[in-house]
């Protein structure tokens, strides 16, 4: 298999690669003054067997591109293409919320089925889709974090009492807590706005005696985690570490957190940011070797 990264993900795609040995050779885009972009792919990819790298951490931007560059690598005698996103956008929108509006997560599975074989993603944001499979038209497979999560926990965090932000956590969180071999909680969470939260503490003496760490998946405005981290505090626990699957923090929202008294803020890579402490490259690199052979694929893809 060939890796073809996209700019500013070199590093995970060559961690990827590393236990098989796969190469890896960088895709270029450029922009354009008037925000159009051209892509151009490596050369020597004519029937290869080829896996683009891109984190949707920005997926309005990176769409075209990618569609552009998973066409070219076709023309070019690609036989197969791939798509490993450890972030995967535009999945929170699986129903219409109000009238008239688009139901995307559905819709940008099927945009990526029309120029991708297969799918590998990381803990992808999802409420009521139960599986990948049931949006996505090609192979999709999802890696988890909770084993990762865990056992950095363990090594850094021996005396953690976790904290899941809302009920919509409790099921992830209560697992990574039974991997870690900790106790857990679960905050309650009533969100007034895209940046209004208000979060509150069960009375716990869990929360007192050992270090809390409060999970969640994203933080987008930041506001769940500040609030939850300054709540916590108030109710007499010491500052939490704030661990998080994906690195999204639009605006200041790292910094909103850091303010509120996290004591750190750990990420994983799925998103390249200074707060990653946890690798998924090689959880990833791993999924990759349970994709089927070409053929395979394309009988299940039809």
């Amino acid at each position: 298999m060939i890796l073809l990264p996209f700019p500013g993900m070199d590093a995970l795609a060559r961690e990827i690669a590393a236990p098989s040995g796969a190469a890896v050779r960088p895709i270029g885009l450029h922009r354009f003054p008037d925000g159009e972009g051209v892509v151009t792919l490596p050369e020597g990819i004519a029937g290869g067997d080829l896996a683009i790298v891109a984190t949707l951490r920005d997926p309005d931007r990176l769409a075209l591109p990618l569609r552009f560059a998973a066409a070219t690598a076709r023309e070019l005698g690609a036989t197969r293409v791939g798509l490993i996103a450890p972030y995967l956008g535009y999945m929170r929108q699986d129903r219409r919320f109000a009238l008239g509006q688009a139901v995307s997560a559905p819709l940008f599975a099927r945009f990526l089925g029309e120029s991708f074989d297969w799918l590998v993603t990381v803990d992808p944001h999802l409420h009521r889709i139960a599986r990948l499979e049931d949006v996505f038209p090609m192979l999709a497979l999802r890696v988890a974090t909770a084993p990762l999560i865990a056992r950095w926990i363990a090594a850094e965090v021996p005396d953690a009492v976790l904290l899941g932000p809302d009920s919509e956590s409790q099921q992830w969180v209560a697992d990574v807590a039974r991997q870690a071999g900790r106790p857990y909680e679960v905050l309650r969470k009533q969100r007034r706005g895209d940046r209004a939260v208000d979060i509150t503490v069960p009375k716990s003496a869990d929360l007192r005696r050992y270090r809390p760490v409060i999970l969640d998946d994203i933080a987008s405005s930041g506001r769940t985690m500040a609030h939850a981290v300054e709540r916590v505090m108030s109710a007499g626990g010491s500052a939490p570490v704030c661990i998080l699957i994906h690195a999204v923090f639009a605006g200041g929202a790292c910094d909103d957190i850091r303010a509120a008294g996290a004591a750190r803020i750990v990420t994983t890579d799925t998103i390249p940011h200074p707060s990653n402490a946890i690798s998924v490259a090689r959880s990833l690199a791993s999924a990759i070797t349970t994709i089927p052979p070409v053929s395979m694929t394309s009988e299940l893809n039809t």
